[in-house]
């Protein structure tokens, strides 16, 4: 089984930016960034294939972006605009995986 590691959280003020990075992916394929406030349920954010198109949920279109490193297939999620709704652990994972790693947190200042 694939260990990933998240890693690039941590405070930002309203609009700032932080890019997250995932590491661990021993393949090509398919690598979705999720996210989870406690009390809630873990949501998508973005999703990268094995060709390279993407998608992502409506809420964060147009600030966020999911690329990869082919080179060594880290993951990574550049956010921009950061708003307060976006205060969450994020985490890196395959699809339909039920095994996930620590996260990484990403707080928001009001």
């Amino acid at each position: 089984q694939v260990q990933l590691v998240e890693s690039g959280g941590g405070w930002v003020p309203g609009g700032g930016s932080l890019t997250l990075s995932c590491a661990g992916q021993e393949s090509i394929g398919a690598m979705a960034w999720y996210r989870q406030v406690p009390g809630k349920q873990r949501e998508f954010v973005a999703l990268i294939s094995r060709d390279g198109n993407t998608k992502y949920q409506g809420s964060v279109r147009g600030r966020f972006t999911i690329a990869r490193n082919e080179a060594n297939n880290i993951v990574y999620l550049q956010m921009n605009d950061l708003q307060p709704e976006d205060t969450a652990v994020y985490y890196c994972n395959t699809p339909l995986s039920n095994s996930w790693g620590q996260g990484t947190q990403v707080t928001v200042g009001t």
